[in-house]
């Protein structure tokens, strides 16, 4: 089948109801100091040994895509490189998609990000920092400009991710021992590859009689979400929404599929898991057959 029939049947929808006004985070708020626009940010640190607290962090919005961070120890005092952490949600709000980066303790307002994502047709509607376990979580909330519709297209949802981590790359080179991306772009490449025979996991269930759960679990590479929306669309499996999880070197996607209106019948269901295991491993396939 076409790719084009890939995207037009693979749309996105949210499925969960809308959440009240009072359960959204609160909106960006713009500042205007002489010389510097700035751009703050609601923040919620939360610390095991002290109570709950709400910072406010604020970014110049010509300044690097990284601000001062909460972290509990040093960089000097610590050469651990967390784990990168690029989640697209698209099942959670029903007028917004999600995006939610984290990197340890080493991000800040991600500014730059999101420019990035302005350069995509994208607007951010809200954006929130929080900080749990030391690990701060940056999440906005998106929509198309040319809309204010959530996105839907899948090539627009790969190109939101491959920006964020391409940014991650840039701004925190660090970052590149922990990416799949870091092999061809980054100043380190990883120290060890995940052999995608033994990481690609596929599995089906039932998730009401109109619906089934889909969750791959594979090695992270460009493109991917294109090959296994394409994939899904050759067998007519009907993507009604889904989560893009990016830890690392490894993806682990979500997806609501359905087939005419029904979730998936055992028989599809195995159709479908031996098509996406075969694209997903062929590339090492092929490489080591010439």
């Amino acid at each position: 089948m076409a790719m084009a029939n890939a995207f037009s049947s693979s749309s996105f929808t949210a499925l969960r109801s809308k959440p009240s006004d009072s359960s959204l985070p609160p909106p960006f708020s713009y500042y205007s100091p002489a010389y510097k626009p700035m751009r703050c940010f609601s923040v919620t640190p939360r610390f095991n040994s002290s109570p709950k607290k709400t910072v406010k962090m604020c970014a110049s919005v010509d300044g690097v895509d990284s601000v001062g961070s909460m972290s509990l120890k040093s960089e000097q005092e610590n050469d651990y490189v967390p784990m990168p952490i690029v989640l697209i949600d698209q099942d959670s709000d029903p007028d917004a998609t999600i995006v939610q980066v984290s990197f340890g303790d080493r991000l800040g307002a991600l500014v730059d990000t999101m420019k990035a994502l302005k350069d995509l047709g994208l607007d951010v509607l809200k954006g929130t920092v929080s900080t749990e376990n030391s690990v701060t979580q940056t999440k906005f909330f998106i929509t198309r400009l040319a809309t204010g519709r959530k996105v839907e297209d899948p090539d627009l949802l790969e190109r939101i991710r491959l920006t964020i981590i391409n940014n991650l790359l840039k701004y925190h080179p660090e970052s590149s021992e922990r990416l799949a991306m870091g092999e061809a772009f980054g100043i380190k490449p990883p120290e060890r590859k995940v052999d995608v025979d033994i990481a690609t996991h596929i599995h089906v269930k039932e998730d009401g009689p109109r619906r089934s759960l889909l969750y791959i679990e594979t090695a992270d590479r460009p493109g991917l979400l294109l090959e296994m929306i394409k994939i899904m669309a050759d067998v007519n499996v009907n993507v009604e929404s889904a989560e893009i999880d990016t830890e690392g070197l490894v993806a682990k996607d979500t997806f609501h599929v359905s087939y005419r209106g029904a979730a998936l019948n055992g028989s599809l269901s195995q159709v479908l898991v031996n098509c996406l295991r075969y694209y997903l491993r062929r590339p090492e396939t092929d490489e080591d057959s010439y």
